[in-house]
């Protein structure tokens, strides 16, 4: 069904520039015959659509022969035209042709979105949590029919495809999920991604093993797999399912008063040089500061005299102002 929509909307384009071309000819025929420019128009579009109230002037030899020849072109060109019109409208093609194309204006004015690559069960899971965050979604499958339930801005296409990932406005994206249905097609992804975008933040779902190393190779900079995830949530469960049921609150639900988050500090932020104490003791209460992330290694619960440098990514909990506010600094 995806080719022959666009083997259709290829033949309909082919259809309105011969029609175009055809009024353009046959508009300068008769301007070249001696009439003027206006009557020559309307004497084309009148003979081409069958119409022909009357001839704009007397008509000799040369006009008659001229308009017998561009009527018979003329006629056929606007019959496959309509016909090929209303085909599609009737198949409801050029309304979902029309939309398509709204849609593409929408992805191509988004910025710092997240691309899905695969609308599967992960995908779905991946693009649905993503959207809580406020981040806009773009995703991308191959298959028409599962787009059909998607709630976001969609390219059907191949993600293995450059031009696919291009559609999705991958020069313009923060984040890149590759999730299709083998480990082969997601590394091509990841590759193609990490070429067209280098500051891309790309996440890649795993589906063995041995896939993994192959990911980081091509670029990832997470990889997920949630066969070995799902195993760790249910030991969890097992060992402390309060803890996990409070995580899941305050990182997936939305619905209690803390959040728990990772801030990155740049360069110029007044928190460089800062100390935990300093973090605790900003106005209104500052974010509890559960880890500091140095220099690729981690610091839990560190000291109220730990210093904070540029690139530390700080792992805090706390109210939502708390965090816009340590955020706001972090970026300053």
């Amino acid at each position: 069904m995806p080719g022959y929509t666009s083997n259709n909307t290829r033949r309909l384009a082919i259809g309105l520039g011969a029609l175009t071309a055809v009024i353009v000819v046959g508009t300068i025929g008769y301007i070249i015959l001696g009439i003027n420019p206006l009557d020559a128009a309307y004497q084309t579009v009148t003979t081409v659509t069958t119409i022909g109230f009357r001839e704009v002037v007397e008509f000799g030899t040369a006009e008659k022969i001229y308009t017998m020849v561009l009527a018979l072109v003329g006629v056929g060109t606007v019959l496959y035209t309509l016909t090929l019109t209303l085909e599609l409208v009737l198949e409801g093609q050029l309304g979902n042709l029309w939309g398509r194309r709204r849609m593409q204006r929408d992805i191509e004015a988004l910025e710092g979105h997240a691309i899905v690559c695969g609308w599967g069960r992960v995908g779905r899971a991946a693009a649905e949590q993503i959207s809580t965050t406020g981040q806009a979604v773009v995703v991308i499958d191959l298959h028409e029919a599962r787009l059909a339930t998607c709630p976001y801005p969609n390219v059907q296409g191949d993600a293995t495809v450059d031009d696919v990932l291009r559609s999705a406005g991958i020069r313009t994206a923060k984040t890149l999920v590759a999730s299709l249905d083998d480990d082969a097609g997601s590394v091509y992804v990841v590759l193609s991604a990490r070429s067209l975008n280098p500051d891309l933040f790309v996440i890649a779902r795993s589906r063995t093993d041995d896939a993994e190393p192959k990911f980081v190779r091509a670029g990832a900079n997470r990889v997920v797999n949630p066969q070995r995830i799902g195993g760790n949530r249910i030991a969890a469960f097992a060992e402390s399912p309060d803890v996990v049921d409070f995580l899941d609150i305050v990182m997936h639900e939305g619905s209690h008063e803390f959040r728990l988050v990772d801030i990155e500090v740049h360069d110029g932020s007044s928190l460089v040089g800062a100390t935990v104490s300093d973090i605790r003791a900003l106005e209104g209460g500052g974010a509890l500061l559960l880890a500091l992330r140095s220099q690729g290694h981690f610091v839990t619960n560190p000291s109220v005299a730990t210093s904070i440098g540029t690139g530390d990514v700080l792992i805090v909990v706390g109210t939502d102002s708390q965090v816009q506010d340590l955020h706001k600094r972090a970026h300053a």
